[in-house]
């Protein structure tokens, strides 16, 4: 088993990456939004005061990433070179999909800062429908691929 390192003596930590070598990262997460017949009609019809829930929560994932930092306590602030996210409507299945891939060149990788785009666009979806019904559930948060860095390539094998 691998040695967390955000605890030292029991204590938490920021990890030391000063002494690591810049290099070019990225990760891609993925999360689903399940939907009540009444959001899918919601969503169809465009029957959402707020505006359009997918746009502002393409907004919202991408704003998420670049604070990740300022949301995750022990997460080091990253200069982002790109943040993507995308939602797509399943109407046939009553889901939204989201797919965000974050980049950088920097000392420590963005996982965190992808998944948190992820999950906020996913709560976006939620706020922006929940008039519609509460009965929305997000599933599905997780890492597919990450690349760069002492670890190297990781990709989820079912993705």
């Amino acid at each position: 088993m691998s040695k967390l390192t955000h605890f030292e003596d029991g204590k938490p930590r920021m990890v030391d990456v000063s002494a690591k070598q810049a290099s070019e990262r990225s990760a891609t997460a993925e999360a689903k939004v399940r939907l009540p017949p009444e959001a899918v009609v919601a969503l169809q019809e465009g029957g959402v005061g707020k505006g359009d829930p997918l746009s502002v929560a393409q907004l919202a994932g991408i704003m998420a990433a670049k604070k990740t930092a300022e949301l995750i306590p022990l997460c080091h602030p990253l200069p982002l070179s790109s943040a993507q996210v995308g939602l797509e409507f399943h109407p046939e299945r009553s889901e939204v999909w989201i797919r965000a891939t974050v980049k950088t060149k920097a000392e420590t990788g963005v996982e965190m800062e992808a998944l948190t785009a992820c999950a906020v666009a996913a709560l976006t979806v939620y706020d922006m429908l929940k008039a519609a019904s509460k009965g929305l559930e997000i599933t599905d948060l997780r890492l597919l691929h990450k690349s760069g860095g002492k670890s190297g390539e990781w990709r989820r094998e079912e993705a």
